[in-house]
């Protein structure tokens, strides 16, 4: 490794850590979720969480905003939510002559941070309005299309016990979302703290720590970071892995699994190692980083069969039995 190279992978720790700490100021725990949050903010895309209510996840994505200084904007989706209520709208105002002017007003989707509250609550046509937003990062009125500023980072929150009044998540937009975390109930050390921080005079300010071109920059780092061919093999067959028909299909996958991953989840696998890789000072993924991502990456992903979901399989089952028989290929 070069000097240039291991001076960067320094600075991009010394970041990242200070970005964990002003986080930890708020929020207490859940260092997996936090990690993956800032693995889908520097792989440019986005995540999906889900949690019952009062865990903190709008709180955690209000806090990541304001530590690196961003743009922030809350959707809480609602049935009678619209997409121009999402996008924006074109309204007529009048110019300094008296003349109507066409201008468009930009919606809460134009921010650098865009916390989608309850996104399974809004209807499927509402849903689709951000898809071109998040796949494209730019949105389309009329005949005009409108960039959005760099970066740009939608985190989706959904909760998995209300089920009624709520329209699941397409697969088409689903697959769009980087990363699936799922947010755990905390422990009993953890609730004390949360007690000790919510219930007394115990106030926390977040700073910014970290500017915007510097998260820029590290997301330009991320794409440098080199994959051995063996190593990106390996995340190319348990991609395959996760389809019925593929060769390295263990029992599980062949008997519950009605459609596998897209090649999106290969994408996302790989540059979730190359973060991982960078996370822990290295400037090359493994397949321990390819093991590690995999779950994330894959489980919302992996479409279940009517005797799958009869029987209650769970897609990080599925996963867990392709990483445990899928043998690593050789460099």
């Amino acid at each position: 490794m070069s000097d240039d190279a291991r001076a960067e992978i320094e600075a991009f720790q010394k970041k990242i850590g200070a970005l964990r700490e002003e986080i930890g100021r708020i929020i207490v725990g859940n260092r997996d979720v936090i990690d993956g949050v800032l693995t889908c903010m520097l792989a440019g895309s986005h995540a999906l969480l889900e949690g019952v209510p009062g865990l903190g996840k709008t709180m955690l994505v209000r806090t990541l905003a304001e530590s690196v200084g961003l743009e922030f904007s809350r959707i809480q989706f609602t049935p009678d939510l619209m997409p121009a209520d999402i996008i924006g709208t074109t309204v007529i105002e009048e110019g300094e002559g008296g003349e109507n002017l066409f201008m468009f007003r930009k919606g809460p989707v134009f921010a650098n941070v865009v916390l989608a509250d309850e996104v399974n609550r809004a209807t499927p046509k509402t849903q689709s309005a951000l898809l071109e937003a998040m796949q494209e990062h730019r949105v389309t009125v009329g005949r005009t299309t409108h960039t959005i500023e760099e970066p740009y980072f939608v985190l989706a929150t959904q909760n998995p016990l209300e089920m009624e009044g709520t329209y699941p998540l397409p697969e088409a937009q689903l697959d769009r979302f980087f990363f699936k975390l799922h947010v755990p109930f905390p422990g009993r050390d953890e609730l004390h703290e949360i007690i000790d921080r919510t219930t007394t005079d115990h106030h926390a300010e977040v700073s910014p720590v970290v500017s915007r071109e510097e998260i820029l920059a590290m997301q330009k780092l991320v794409r440098t970071v080199p994959v051995a061919r063996h190593v990106q093999d390996y995340a190319v067959r348990v991609l395959r892995a996760t389809h019925p028909d593929g060769e390295d299909a263990p029992d599980k996958v062949r008997r519950y699994v009605r459609t596998g991953a897209s090649p999106r989840g290969v994408q996302a696998i790989l540059l979730a190692s190359k973060i991982r890789a960078l996370f822990e000072g290295r400037f090359a993924a493994s397949t321990e980083d390819v093991k590690a991502s995999a779950l994330p990456a894959l489980r919302h992903r992996i479409l279940l069969n009517f005797e799958g979901e009869a029987e209650g399989v769970r897609t990080d089952d599925t996963i867990d039995e392709i990483l445990g028989e899928l043998a690593e290929a050789k460099s």
